[in-house]
Formats: C-alpha cells, sequence, structure tokens
C-alpha cells in the first residue's frame, strides 16, 4: 500500500469523451477541459480546489472554499458523509476526531468509539452518531496542525457545511464573479454507509434535483468505489452536465466495494487498457493519485526524484476517458525530491509546487486536485 502521506484515501498523521456512448458532452465542464493528449492550442486543464483552499483554510469550510473560488479554482470539492438523520455533509472522512472540536464537547464524549471503516480500525467520532442539528453545534479546526498554520489560525470559526449550503454558496459566488463554478463531490465509503442504513447515492440524486445549481451546473461525482457509480450511471440522464469520476490508486489495493463482495479486481487492474475499458462503460473520468502519472516514490513509499511519466494518461485517452489526478500539496514532504526547497519536510516550497503542476500538465491531463488553486492557475496560466 503505498505510504499514507501520499495517499487521497489515507488520513495524514504528522481525446474528449464521446457525447453519443457517455451521454455527456465534455463542454459542460465551466471550461472546456484540454483534449485527450493535451494537444497544443486548446483550453487548459481544470484547476480543482481540494476540499477548497485546504492550504491556507480549514478544510470543507465555507472559508476554504471561498479562498479557492477567488483564487480561480474551476472546481470546488466537498467530501460526503452521512448523519444519523440522513443529512450529506462535507467531511473528509466520518471520523470527526481530527477535523472538527468534538474532543472539546463534553456531552459527546460518550460517543467516541472504534469502528471498523471499510476495513481499518479507526477510533474517534463519526458523523452517523450525531444528528445535523448536533453537528452543527461543532466548528472545524486544521487537521495538519503546524504544518499549515495560517489555517490553524482560523481553527474554531467555521461551523460544518451540508451539501445544500455549499451549492448555495457556490452559486452565490458564480453570480458574483460572472463565471460557473463546478462541484466535484465525492461519496465517501458507500458500502460502509448503505451497510448501516444510510445509503447516500439516492439521497444525492433527490438534492440535485431540488436545487437549480447542482441540476444545471457542471458537476462531477467522484468515487474510489465501482458499484455506487454504476448505479448512478443510468439515473442521471435528465442532468446532462452531471459527470462521473472513477478514483483510483496504482497499487494492487481492492476497491472496498469489491472486496466486500469478494471480488479481485484492483485499482492496477484498472489502469490496463482491459481495465480503462471497462472504467468507460461506467465513468467519464479516471483519476489516479499522481503516482499514477508521473511516479515518485521510493521502495519505502516515500518521496523520491520525479520520475518518467507512465503510459496510462495516453491509455485512459484512447479509452475515451478524460483523466484528472490528485493531490498536488505544496509543502516539501508532498513533492518529488528534487523539486523541494529549504526550511525542512513542513515548508512550502511554492516554485517546486508549480513545476510539479506543469510536469503533470505536459503529460495530457484534462484536470488535477490541489491544496492551492492560486498555484494551480500559475502553473496552467503560464505565470511565474
Amino acid at each position: 500500500m503505498m505510504n499514507t502521506s501520499l495517499s487521497r484515501r489515507g488520513v495524514i498523521r504528522a481525446g474528449g469523451i464521446s457525447a453519443a456512448a457517455a451521454g455527456v458532452s465534455v463542454a459542460t465542464a465551466p471550461q472546456a477541459v484540454a483534449a485527450p493528449g493535451g494537444q497544443a492550442g486548446l483550453r487548459k486543464p481544470l484547476v480543482i480546489g481540494h476540499r477548497g483552499c485546504s492550504a491556507l483554510r480549514p478544510e470543507h469550510t465555507l472559508a476554504s472554499y471561498a479562498k479557492a473560488i477567488q483564487q480561480g479554482a474551476d472546481f470546488v470539492e466537498p467530501d460526503l458523509v452521512s448523519t444519523r438523520d440522513g443529512a450529506l455533509i462535507a467531511r473528509h472522512e466520518n471520523n470527526i476526531a481530527d477535523t472538527t472540536d468534538v474532543a472539546h464537547h463534553a456531552e459527546f464524549a460518550d460517543r467516541r468509539t472504534t469502528k471498523v471503516i471499510d476495513g481499518e480500525t479507526v477510533t474517534g467520532w463519526f458523523t452517523e452518531d450525531f444528528t445535523l442539528a448536533e453537528i452543527k453545534t461543532l466548528r472545524a479546526i486544521e487537521r495538519l496542525g503546524v504544518m499549515r498554520p495560517e489555517s490553524r489560525g482560523y481553527d474554531g470559526q467555521f461551523q460544518l457545511l451540508t451539501l445544500e449550503e455549499i451549492a448555495d454558496f457556490v452559486a452565490a459566488e458564480s453570480a458574483a464573479r460572472g463565471r460557473t463554478i463546478g462541484l466535484i463531490p465525492e461519496i465517501k465509503h458507500s458500502t460502509y454507509f448503505t451497510k448501516i442504513g444510510l445509503p447516500q447515492e439516492q439521497r444525492f440524486l433527490d438534492r440535485v434535483a431540488k436545487s437549480h445549481y447542482l441540476s444545471t451546473a457542471a458537476v462531477i461525482v467522484q468515487s474510489f468505489e465501482v458499484a455506487n457509480l454504476k448505479w448512478l450511471r443510468p439515473r442521471i440522464g435528465a442532468y446532462p452536465k452531471l459527470q462521473l469520476l472513477q478514483l483510483t490508486e496504482p497499487t494492487e489495493m481492492i476497491p472496498p466495494d469489491v472486496a466486500a463482495a469478494g471480488g479481485t479486481l484492483t485499482y492496477n487492474r484498472m489502469h490496463t487498457p482491459a481495465g480503462l475499458a471497462e472504467v468507460k462503460t461506467y465513468a467519464d473520468w479516471i483519476s489516479p493519485s499522481m503516482q499514477g502519472i508521473i511516479p515518485f516514490v521510493d521502495a519505502a513509499g516515500k518521496p523520491g526524484a520525479l520520475g518518467k511519466p507512465t503510459t496510462l494518461v495516453r491509455d485512459a485517452h484512447a479509452a475515451g476517458l478524460l483523466v484528472s489526478t490528485w493531490t498536488v500539496r505544496p509543502e516539501n514532504r508532498f513533492l518529488p525530491t528534487d523539486l523541494q526547497g529549504p526550511g525542512g519536510e513542513n515548508a512550502r516550497h511554492d516554485r517546486g509546487c508549480v513545476e510539479l503542476i506543469r510536469r503533470l500538465v505536459a503529460t495530457g491531463i484534462d484536470s488535477f486536485f490541489t491544496d492551492d488553486p492560486s498555484l494551480g492557475r500559475t502553473a496552467v496560466d503560464g505565470t511565474t
């Protein structure tokens, strides 16, 4: 398994799609994405604000989304988990021990527990054990501590948000700024939530149906699981701007739903030509981690020097898929060793981050997730 410090799924501790075939149009994104192959002269890849601007503001807060939009993000990302009463709220994980001040609420002390989520034993406080009203008494905090002091300075200021609140905020920002801003929600732990009686996919579609913005603006639904995207595929025809994205990692990991069903499909198999052809039957995008595009890990799973690009972008485009990648972060610990700067592993190195993005863009990717959209804009707009 890949080092969790480089993994979007792990908790950090310390040519275009055929409209006839897919039922959607590439041009439905806020800015048309680059065509497969990233040929010169075509539109720029999309800059996706990963949980907003999570390098500078606590993730999944209005402050984080506002900062990302102000910096020029084309899309912002809410990760979706469920409350006990079925609300869809934006948190990276259903365990909120590291991203909220729940530990300081004595009234919730007895809800600290240990659960098995997607095969991993986790201890903390979980969204499915709280009503939305209770969740609204909590405030967001920065989970990366000393690495992100600017963000940590906002601890305790912002409430946790529902999908509806985020959609209304993004709609308001779009109207104020005169440009469409897309949403790219990730449905988290689908199999787990279904097993405990809180399936999220139909409730997500219900909210799309009730929201003018969600039903008319560009929305890309992402998941590390497979079955929920396949379930969604035939049910999104009423929303021509809604697309589906398969998240992957260049590992032998098995998607949680596949593992739960006793299957053997791995993310690496998804990256083969045959696997990509299968993904194309239900998704419009594939989004491997950066290591699937340009490896830069050593034998111990820690950052090494930037290597040579794989064939994944080319192969995915040949299958008719658009390609995204995750997650570009500005701190040295997340950069290849040849692009790191002074100051230690927690220090930012903006120039190295911009150069990494440019190297990724050169492979022909159609979008990328970044914790600091301003650096993404610098990279794709050609400024220094």
